[in-house]
């Protein structure tokens, strides 16, 4: 960055940090929670593709010679793998956010997930190549996860560094609501191709969903190319380059924020196990294990999303009015308590019932975790190294939870001879730890007190 663009980017971080006194947005905030958003769309529209491809697609057409239940195993297994390089692809996409800007690693971000995705609808399958198939679908994954690795915790950055405190909870909200949305599109794209004749389904039409991610792909990146850097970033680095300029964010963080750390990922364990359990793993339960047709357990799912979707913004408001904390513990406190009553009401028999429970756990467990997420990590860090500081804790967590989860809830539900107490358990287990994360992580008061303390 040159002298003359630094001083012309530190005018309009000013200019930012005056109209950050009003709640309204300025031409540039807008754009960044469009940006943000846009490409946490993008996100959950190709995991949540995946997830629900694992339980129904990807286990005849990859893992053809392998029985329905490991099938479905080795299924949830490359949905992990997926999860797993998450860490690495955070980190290192973050160390770059941290050091050279929001806005490149943004765009690095759509490029590996947006491109992974669309290859896959271009795959051969095991017929065609036989176990190069099934390669191939690891190697994209992985792809997949290095680029999803930073992308939600580079939009909950993007947006709480443009966007006026007063309305930060709302705003930092919106990515994971959106997110949810993006759950709403890939369902409703999977069901149209689900409801498909098998030989129709399974012969071509699968590759649709995957393929149609290229729309959404473009648009993320015309956006994203014509964003600003944030005001926020502009000043810290400025104030960092006069004293001292960390060259690894991740070592900073784990010297200076090891609590955060510890408590940020803990934070998250419950909504992670919670999401996956109702994206991926519910979908292979209702079909394989209680014999509900495809599309209505696609449908149920989508229901369910579309009442996270509306939610989530709705907590994220409240968050600005009585604090994240008190929000994001009832959403795990309430998640662990239905947990029981939620696979009670999967195994009815009743869709009805599903879908009904489904949405309770997504509106109420998911909406108030998922509102108050995104605050509750941007105030655990401070700017100069925030962006490491959410990508580490998420994605740690994501690939010791969220990806495993489909996979251990399978486990858990075969070990238990079918039933599904042992899940439950689980869930109820990962959702105090939860509560743990945020009643004990420290309290932070403005963002000049948490950025000063680190220069």
């Amino acid at each position: 960055m040159t002298t003359e663009s630094r001083k012309s980017d530190g005018t309009d971080a000013l200019v930012a940090s005056s109209a950050s006194h009003s709640t309204k947005l300025t031409p540039g905030a807008r754009k960044a929670v469009v940006a943000a958003t846009v490409g946490t769309l993008i996100e959950w529209y190709d995991y949540a593709l995946y997830g629900a491809a694992a339980g129904l697609i990807i286990s005849p057409l990859f893992f053809p010679d392998i029985l329905s239940s490991a099938a479905a195993l080795a299924a949830f297994a490359t949905f992990a793998v997926g999860f797993f390089v998450r860490p690495l692809g955070g980190i290192v996409l973050a160390h770059f956010g941290d050091r050279y800007g929001r806005k490149p690693t943004m765009i690095a971000t759509i490029v590996l997930m947006g491109g992974a995705t669309v290859a896959m609808g271009l795959l051969p399958t095991a017929l065609d190549i036989g176990v190069w198939a099934a390669v191939l679908l690891v190697f994209l994954r992985m792809l997949q996860g290095f680029g999803a690795g930073a992308e939600l915790s580079g939009a909950i950055v993007l947006i709480a560094e443009y966007t006026p405190k007063e309305r930060r909870g709302f705003y930092t909200a919106i990515p994971n609501a959106v997110g949810a949305g993006g759950l709403v599109l890939a369902t409703m794209a999977f069901a149209a191709t689900a409801s498909l004749p098998d030989e129709v389904l399974f012969g071509w039409a699968w590759r649709i969903p995957f393929l149609l991610s290229a729309l959404l792909f473009v648009v993320a990146l015309y956006i994203r190319n014509n964003l600003e850097e944030t005001p926020e970033y502009v000043d810290a680095v400025s104030k960092a380059d006069t004293q001292r300029k960390e060259k690894l964010p991740l070592g900073q963080l784990l010297r200076e924020r090891p609590r955060e750390v510890v408590f940020g990922f803990l934070s998250i364990t419950g909504h992670n196990a919670n999401v996956y359990i109702l994206n991926a793993f519910a979908l292979s339960y209702l079909t394989a294990t209680i014999g509900f047709d495809r599309s209505d357990a696609l449908i149920g799912v989508m229901l369910a999303a579309i009442t996270g979707t509306i939610t989530a913004p709705l907590f994220g408001h409240l968050t600005d009015k009585i604090g994240y904390r008190k929000v994001f513990v009832f959403g795990a406190a309430f998640a662990a308590v239905f947990a029981f009553p939620f696979f009670a009401l999967l195994s009815t028999g009743s869709m009805l019932w599903a879908t009904v429970a489904m949405m309770i756990s997504y509106g109420l467990g998911f909406g108030a975790m998922a509102g108050a997420q995104g605050l509750f990590l941007s105030n655990l860090f401070p700017t100069r190294y925030r962006f490491t500081g959410i990508a580490f804790t998420r994605e740690m967590n994501g690939a010791l939870v969220a990806g495993p989860t489909p996979f251990i809830a399978t486990a858990l539900v075969i070990a238990a001879g079918g039933s599904t107490w042992l899940v439950a358990s689980y869930v109820m287990v990962c959702c105090v730890l939860s509560i743990i994360g945020v009643v004990f992580a420290r309290s932070r008061k403005t963002e000049a007190e948490l950025d000063e303390s680190m220069l």
